[in-house]
């Protein structure tokens, strides 16, 4: 990939469910949105492919913040701020904003871990290669 891709997320972005009740949640998922607020937000569990930076092939990055709070495993979560990658382990109840370009993975192998993460339900995302600049 050798351009910026641009995804927009839009209504209706995450789907209905059964209030007052469990939801379902489905293994082995890269990402799974699992209800929202619209207008405002949405969250779902991520559960990274990737078993190592070098496994990492793209970056995103949001025009608004992101939290992520690891849930179970471990998760690093990868940056690039200043041109410059730096890789973040997420600690169990320690969440973290995330507002720059970013991906993760899952360092005991694929969906070894998982994350919840908070959004809001309508945005724009960039993707690019990890090669570029």
């Amino acid at each position: 990939m050798s351009n910026l891709e641009t995804v927009k997320t839009q209504f209706p972005s995450f789907p209905e469910v059964n209030r007052n009740t469990s939801l379902d949640i489905k293994d082995n998922q890269l990402w799974q949105v699992l209800c929202g607020d619209k207008g405002h937000w949405r969250t779902g569990l991520y559960s990274p492919e990737a078993n190592s930076i070098d496994a990492v092939d793209r970056l995103e990055k949001h025009d608004c913040p992101e939290l992520f709070l690891l849930l179970s495993g471990e998760i690093s979560i990868v940056i690039k701020e200043n041109n410059k990658l730096k890789i973040i382990t997420l600690e169990p109840l320690k969440p973290i904003l995330v507002d720059t370009w970013h991906n993760g993975f899952c360092p005991n192998g694929k969906h070894t871990g998982t994350a919840l993460v908070v959004e809001r339900d309508e945005f724009t995302t960039l993707y690019q290669s990890m090669l570029q600049g």
